[in-house]
């Protein structure tokens, strides 16, 4: 089949390369974001998938708008079968209703679970012990589109998101080769969805980076393995001023303190108590500091006893 590709982070070049390396398809265009600066010197850098595309020879559009005229008959001539979405903005009715055979989203959930940007971190923060991919048809609202195949993973309970990501990654590219050829061979029907999911994976905020403190140290835990390592966990000491800091690594310790949260360090160990647990601090990174251990960071910061954590 004739595929036109929709996708922008690294995230989405695996499944890209899938398609074209699997011998069945052809990927006669990508779509992208168009270049944006980046770095100190702020020059336009590519997204991953325009990358991937000049270096296999894939003709790239990066459109302003994804409802211009010229892009949508820029499409059109394509003559393509399907269109294969991953990572994403979210589509107009004029350009997902084009192909004959749909337009196919790759969502790393298991929808109805988790519509929305980041469904990835959210499974993680809120401890799910299973996750997985799913691939559905577009249709004019976010992630509610008939379901064509799923794949379900187990989530380890120290698994972070950067590791579920890569496994998730390999584990979508497969099976958006697996929808094309079920489309291609009518084997694979859309099936409506439900709506009775209590989850949802709205866009990561700052905010959502802190240690909840309001929640228990599992919690905690399972909102560290969350965001790292991106965007990143971070946590607050008082020292005479507030400190804003990164938890690099860390590890959960199942044990009742029946306190309020605090800091604890003793030696070269750093604990956060609360009263359901703690996290032991193995690495950190300093405002203005490199990444180091909290063995090397005591070192040089000798910081003893019990600090309020806000």
């Amino acid at each position: 089949m004739r595929i036109v590709f929709f996708g922008t982070p690294e995230f989405a070049v695996a499944t890209a390369e899938e398609i074209r390396t699997c011998g069945k398809h052809e990927i006669v265009a990508a779509v992208t974001a168009p270049d944006k600066p980046a770095g100190r010197g702020l020059h336009l850098r590519a997204s991953a998938v325009k990358e991937w595309a000049l270096e296999h020879s894939v003709p790239v559009y990066q459109p302003s708008s994804l409802r211009e005229a010229a892009f949508i008959e820029q499409l059109s001539v394509l003559h393509a079968d399907c269109f294969v979405v991953v990572a994403f903005r979210m589509l107009p009715k004029s350009v997902w209703s084009l192909p004959p055979l749909g337009t196919f989203n790759v969502h790393a959930s298991l929808l109805p679970d988790f519509r929305g940007a980041a469904p990835i971190h959210w499974a993680v923060y809120h401890g799910l012990p299973e996750t997985g991919v799913t691939t559905f048809l577009l249709d004019d609202k976010i992630d509610t589109g008939a379901l064509l195949l799923q794949e379900k993973t187990e989530v380890g309970k120290d698994e972070t998101t950067g590791e579920l990501y890569l496994r998730l990654q390999k584990i979508g590219s497969k099976l958006a080769v697996q929808t094309l050829d079920g489309l291609a061979s009518q084997s694979v029907k859309p099936t409506p969805q439900g709506n009775d999911s209590a989850w949802r994976a709205p866009k990561i905020t700052r905010e959502h980076q802190f240690l909840p403190l309001d929640l228990p140290a599992l919690n905690w835990y399972n909102a560290y393995r969350s965001m790292t390592p991106f965007p990143g966990f971070l946590a607050r000491i008082n020292l005479e001023q507030i400190i804003e800091f990164k938890i690099l690594k860390c590890n959960y310790i199942d044990k009742e303190f029946n306190i309020n949260p605090r800091h604890r360090i003793e030696g070269n160990r750093w604990w956060i108590e609360g009263a359901q647990g703690a996290l032991e601090l193995e690495s950190i990174q300093w405002p203005g500091k490199r990444p180091m251990s909290v063995v090397e960071f005591l070192r040089g910061a000798p910081l003893q006893g019990y600090y309020e954590i806000v």
